[in-house]
């Protein structure tokens, strides 16, 4: 029989033992879950993981379903009306990850790619650097794989960082074959940059709008393929999922039309979860407008295992608009990205006295890996009382400054400043989630049907810290390994028309009337401004416990605070809107982080914390969060669809 997964509340615990025995202990105010150091030499991170996710499962209330998902019809591509739409494979999100895997198994059935803004919206756009692979002859995969276990603090999954890096030239082929546009040297060869972390020369770039070419290749074949279907500003409110037996099944997702205020309902055979990163629960970051976690909390309210939420990123080098002599007119939505291979290619950061302060702080000085980099501004900044410090190319011949970094220099010279004669100012901002959605060597997760590949995937491949441009490979490669099995799922599964019944339907709020909808929108708004500034000042690049338990304390009181405003108002539960459906996600995801950091008692990568300042051999271990039964969640912690259990949980 298939039953219904009851949602989850209660908090993020913490022990150190053999995970495949874990009490389910219950606190306050995040989805019930238990955190585990997991054993690395006991279960391998990426073998057999489909079985070792599922070693966590606290019991649960189940309400029954009367329909079998696994009908005796099978269908390609059906619309009963227009709510709901009926698709082999549902693709959510629409970067380097998403189009490609997207391209693949639209040769076995039908593909709706369900994205949040226009298609060419997403975190690849604005990839500048490029794509890490082993081309040059005097480079090695072996190489590769010690750069990314370095940069990752030793926490990477070598199995995954092999898998990754011996399968990245061909997928660099692929999009060549496909008509992405990669520089090229004087000797017709592909012209190889370095970044740092890096040993050898082996970004693969267009100039520097790599991650826009590879999405204008990608977008091109999508829209040319017959068997795909891109549905533009639908926003992904939350996954379908029903219990079979002791496994989790994802049968499609929900979605709100942000242009028409539609609620449309995805029934699909798979799923796969490529939506990006959670940037915006800081208040500068690199990442566009869409980054707000959707996939990550959305996969936690469904409960699959997330892992290594501490582990977020700060690209050292975003533009600092107030060290430019023209001042932008209004707030960037996201930060200007200054790649690495401005470093990569010889620049080198100063203070604001013109003393360039990298040595000290690592032998490798520029070309250190981005938490290094990172640290080290953060400490000058701080130490000086200054807003920003200062990136100089411009000892590098004009002509190759322009021909490298042309969008770099274009955006800067609209602010009064050239970048071949004067430094660009710089400062840290919010730039990639190391952490994300647990997946195997295929992509795979505790929930069947579910896919991940992108930003929102865990893969292991990271570590504790990001190598530079490993971010497109690793999307690449777990699109196309994630293919496969996709279809083999497909293929032994089939489409029920009465599945779209199973699950309450959520709504919009038209009938609170526009004056207590503007109310909500604009609260809405100052409250996320407030979350990000808790999570900048206490969250940021360098921690502490007691900044952490702050943070933990003013974002419970934030969530609840507008929580009751919400409902005080008139909401209801399973209402939907744009911007309250963003703020739950964010609120989910900022819990996720904070509680795995204040899990950590190391510094290791991106996890810096003044109260453990050294790296503990004993704890290099991932951290592991599994789901639990439900106790007094929050509406973030709760499936929209289920939101009747909420009402019954509260006091």
């Amino acid at each position: 029989m298939t039953t219904s997964i009851p949602a989850g509340g209660g908090k993020l615990n913490y022990g150190v033992g053999d995970c495949k025995r874990q009490g389910c202990r219950r606190s306050s105010w995040i989805t019930s879950v238990t955190f585990s150091r997991c054993i690395q030499k006991e279960i391998s991170w990426s073998r057999r993981v489909s079985k070792f996710l599922r070693i966590q499962r606290c019991s649960s209330s189940q309400s029954p379903i009367t329909e079998n998902w696994k009908s005796i019809r099978t269908v390609t591509s059906y619309k009963r009306d227009g709510s709901t739409k009926y698709f082999d494979f549902a693709v959510i999100g629409s970067g380097v990850a998403g189009l490609r895997y997207a391209l693949e198994v639209a040769k076995h059935g039908s593909v709706a790619v369900i994205t949040k803004a226009e298609s060419h919206e997403s975190n690849t756009k604005y990839a500048q650097g490029g794509v890490s692979a082993v081309l040059c002859p005097t480079d090695s995969v072996e190489s590769h794989m010690q750069d990314t276990i370095v940069a990752g603090a030793y926490l990477c999954d070598e199995e995954t960082v092999r898998v990754v890096c011996t399968e990245g030239p061909d997928r660099i082929r692929e999009l060549i074959a496909m008509g992405a546009s990669f520089d090229h040297g004087e000797d017709g060869n592909l012209h190889l940059a370095r970044e740092g972390g890096h040993s050898h020369h082996r970004i693969v770039h267009a100039a520097d709008v790599t991650g826009r070419e590879i999405e204008r290749a990608l977008l091109e074949a999508v829209l040319m393929d017959p068997n795909i279907t891109m549905f533009e500003h639908h926003f992904a409110i939350d996954l379908l999922t029903s219990q079979d037996g002791s496994d989790t099944v994802c049968l499609g997702v929900d979605t709100l039309n942000t242009e028409t205020l539609e609620v449309i309902r995805f029934i699909s055979k798979v799923t796969l979860l490529a939506s990006g990163g959670a940037g915006h629960i800081y208040p500068t970051t690199t990442n566009p407008p869409v980054a707000t976690g959707d996939g990550i909390a959305m996969a936690h309210r469904a409960e699959a295992v997330i892992s290594n939420m501490e582990f977020v990123q700060f690209h050292p080098t975003a533009l600092a608009d107030e060290g430019l002599p023209i001042r932008p007119t209004k707030t960037r939505e996201n930060a200007f990205l200054i790649t690495e291979a401005v470093r990569g290619d010889g620049g080198i950061l100063y203070n604001l006295d013109m003393e360039r302060f990298m040595p000290m702080y690592d032998e490798r000085a520029e070309l250190a890996p981005r938490d290094v980099v990172a640290r080290g501004i953060d400490d000058q900044l701080k130490k000086r009382n200054e807003k920003y410090v200062l990136l100089d190319i411009s000892h590098k011949p004009r002509e190759k400054i322009l021909s490298h970094f042309p969008n770099i220099a274009a955006e800067c010279l609209q602010y009064g400043l050239d970048i071949t004669r004067h430094p660009i100012p710089v400062v840290p901002a919010a730039h990639y989630m190391c952490g994300g959605v647990r997946a195997g060597l295929q992509g795979e997760t505790n929930v069947q049907g579910l896919y991940v590949a992108g930003e929102v995937a865990c893969t292991g491949l990271h570590g504790a810290n990001r190598l530079a441009s490993n971010s497109l490979l690793e999307a690449l490669v777990f699109a196309r390994r994630a293919v496969q099995p996709s279809i083999d799922h497909m293929k032994s599964s089939n489409l029920d028309f009465s599945a779209s019944n199973w699950w309450a339907r959520p709504f919009v709020p038209m009938a609170l009337g526009i004056n207590i909808t503007d109310k909500i929108i604009q609260m809405t708004k100052e409250v996320r401004k407030q979350l990000q500034a808790i999570m900048w000042k206490h969250v940021g690049i360098v921690r502490s416990t007691m900044r952490l338990k702050t943070a933990e304390r003013k974002i419970g009181e934030l969530e609840a605070k507008w929580e009751e405003y919400l409902f005080r108002e008139g909401w209801e539960p399973t209402m939907v809107g744009l911007e309250a459906c963003e703020m739950r996600n964010l609120f989910c995801c900022a819990k996720l982080v904070v509680s795995s950091a204040l899990a950590r008692h190391e510094s290791r990568g991106l996890h810096y914390t003044i109260d453990f300042p050294h790296l503990e051999e004993s704890l290099r271990l991932p951290t592991i969060i599994f789901p639990c039964s439900p106790v007094k969640g929050t509406w973030s912690s709760q499936q929209l669809h289920k939101q009747s259990k909420y009402l019954e949980l509260q006091p």
